[in-house]
């Protein structure tokens, strides 16, 4: 399953999400490669290495559904023209 969403430019840098299978719960990757529902353990890729950790999200379709980019800022904060909604994602409900 796949969603069509903004194209990010490879230098701008991304993460990893995705929706853990299991739970329904929200995951980045981190740096190491590693699924995390800690928004705080954000993993920040550009270039070809955010592509392998995009392809590495694929393959553990299953575990994870939907992977895609996400714009982060250069710490790992949420950012981007989805921020809202990345916001939410990451602290839960506007209620």
């Amino acid at each position: 399953m796949t969603s069509v969403r903004p194209k990010l430019k490879p230098d701008q840098p991304k993460t990893v999400t995705a929706w853990e299978t299991a739970s329904g719960r929200v995951v980045w990757m981190n740096q190491a490669g590693e699924w995390t529902n800690d928004a705080s353990d954000i993993g920040v890729f550009t270039g070809e290495e955010a592509e392998a950790r995009l392809a590495q999200a694929a393959a553990d379709e299953g575990r994870v559904t939907d992977p895609y980019f996400m714009e982060v800022s250069d710490n790992g904060d949420i950012a981007g023209r989805e921020t809202l909604r990345e916001t939410i994602r990451a602290n839960g409900p506007t209620v």
